[in-house]
């Protein structure tokens, strides 16, 4: 297992109101899913990075001590180096320096197991590596193992900086064509009247176990982060009887740098053209506000953020007392609070998402020929029987159904509405 030393650092340029050891302990998290073992930590607080090494000298040389001492063979640092900062610390240090986003690329590497999905991710990598490849002289891949040399992006690259945009290029073009297929995949749900809802939130959040509770998907689920990676869609028959598509989507971090958001367009965009959004927050953490503010941010970059929502406060299971979610939800837009994992509460969810679609339904009464059984099959299939009885006349229905459907069927003269 390899063996990590963890630097967590704020400065006061940091943005955001991450407390030091929360940034810390979700550091230990994604080294954790790397499954890789932190066996010391070092906090650093700091006015401002320097622009050689990020830390100051003597602290780079403290850190070198560390790993000697303590046989290391990783520094990770809590923030993103430049591709300066970096050598000059490897060079301090004598070990191999990773940054975060380095930690998530590789997540990405360990987790990608559709092609589209390792696109993305070797798209991703390519983007984080070209600017810094000047003066370097190296492979874009380490050479050996452990951390930052998993994943699509892995085998010997030229250093050639024409070469990776063109391979950037290849990447982004077929990706297009990735997008282009998903987009005649939503035409035909638009075709079939099926309206898109999208689950999204902070990675771990119960995203996964949300979707299999509902759908039955069968969807990998773990403690950890980015578990799930490739996006996956599946159908779902609401209380009111209309049919709609969930889908499943990659988690979201604090600070997700703009370049990955870039790399994973063609998946966030099932977030994009959704519908209606289902944002999962894990009201279990301490840090669900600041997630859920983290959450908000990505979909600011997505142009999502005005998307009709329904919030999933999840995990209430691991909550002692629950007074205070009541009022905590109040700042959240149409919020339920469930378990995933234990189905608590998911009739109330439904609910909340039917009436989102009520305006799409309308409730009518026809009188049916004998022969058109068709459409009584069509109405179990999309909509909700309400009623029905087999008449000498005819089959008379009481069906709630999608407002698209129901005007298409009221077209056939052999059809009569009662009311």
């Amino acid at each position: 297992m390899e063996r990590v030393l963890l630097v967590a650092i704020k400065t006061e340029l940091d943005k955001d109101a991450w407390a030091l050891e929360d940034i810390a302990q979700e550091t230990k998290e994604l080294v954790a899913t790397c499954g890789a073992e932190v066996v010391d930590d070092i906090s650093c607080l700091r006015d401002k990075p320097t622009p050689n090494l990020y830390i100051g000298k003597g602290k780079a040389e403290e850190l070198s001590l560390i790993c000697q001492e303590e046989n290391i063979d990783t520094v990770i640092f809590s923030q993103d180096l430049s591709g300066t900062q970096q050598r000059n610390l490897e060079e301090v240090i004598a070990r191999k320096v990773i940054d975060r986003t380095q930690l998530i690329l590789h997540i990405f590497a360990r987790h990608a197991l559709t092609p589209e999905g390792k696109m993305q991710v070797e798209l991703a990598q390519l983007g984080y590596s070209l600017p810094r490849l000047a003066g370097r002289g190296i492979p874009l891949s380490r050479l050996g193992g452990g951390i930052g040399t998993k994943g699509p992006g892995e085998q010997k690259l030229e250093t050639d900086r024409r070469r990776i945009r063109a391979r950037i290029a290849k990447l982004k073009d077929d990706l297009k064509q990735v997008s282009l297929h998903r987009q005649t995949m939503r035409k035909r749900r638009q075709e079939n009247y099926l309206p898109t809802v999208a689950l999204v939130g902070y990675t771990n959040a119960g995203k996964s176990s949300l979707l299999n509770a509902l759908t039955q998907a069968g969807q990998v689920v773990a403690n950890n982060l980015f578990t799930t990676l490739d996006p996956l869609s599946k159908n779902l028959k609401l209380p009111n009887g209309e049919n709609i598509i969930l889908s499943d989507t990659v988690g979201f971090l604090h600070n997700l740098p703009h370049h990955l958001v870039e790399a994973f367009k063609a998946t966030l965009e099932e977030v994009v053209e959704a519908d209606l959004l289902i944002h999962v927050i894990d009201v279990a953490n301490p840090l669900f506000l600041s997630q859920a503010k983290a959450v908000t941010e990505v979909l600011k970059q997505l142009n999502a953020q005005d998307k009709p929502m329904v919030t999933a406060l999840n995990k209430i299971d691991l909550l002692g007392g629950q007074s205070w979610l009541a009022q905590t939800g109040a700042d959240f837009p149409n919020p339920v609070a469930i378990s995933a994992k234990l189905k608590q509460n998911l009739d109330k969810l439904l609910e909340e998402i039917s009436l989102k679609f009520k305006p799409r339904m309308i409730t009518v009464e026809l009188l049916l020929p004998h022969k058109r059984m068709d459409l009584v099959d069509l109405f179990h299939r999309q909509g909700k029987v309400v009623e029905i009885k087999y008449l000498q006349k005819g089959i008379k229905v009481k069906v709630n159904l999608p407002r698209t459907i129901a005007s298409k069927i009221l077209q056939d003269k052999e059809i009569a509405q009662l009311c």
